[in-house]
């Protein structure tokens, strides 16, 4: 028979450090799409062009 040398700890470790990376992941999507705890965004544009007058038409 072969002989498992291995103890089974790298597979555990795999999981986690998979499960940090997918929670690291969700983390970065949730604050770069808008959410989070930031300030809340509100965007307020008023663009007012000044008045020109035209010149009259020859005729």
């Amino acid at each position: 028979m072969a002989e498992n040398s291995g103890n089974g700890a790298t597979p555990v470790l795999a999981f986690i450090v998979g499960g940090l990376l997918v929670v690291v992941a969700v983390i970065a999507f949730i604050m770069y799409s808008g959410g989070g705890f930031g300030q809340s965004k509100s965007l307020d544009v008023n663009i007012k062009a000044p008045d020109i007058s035209a010149p009259k038409p020859a005729g």
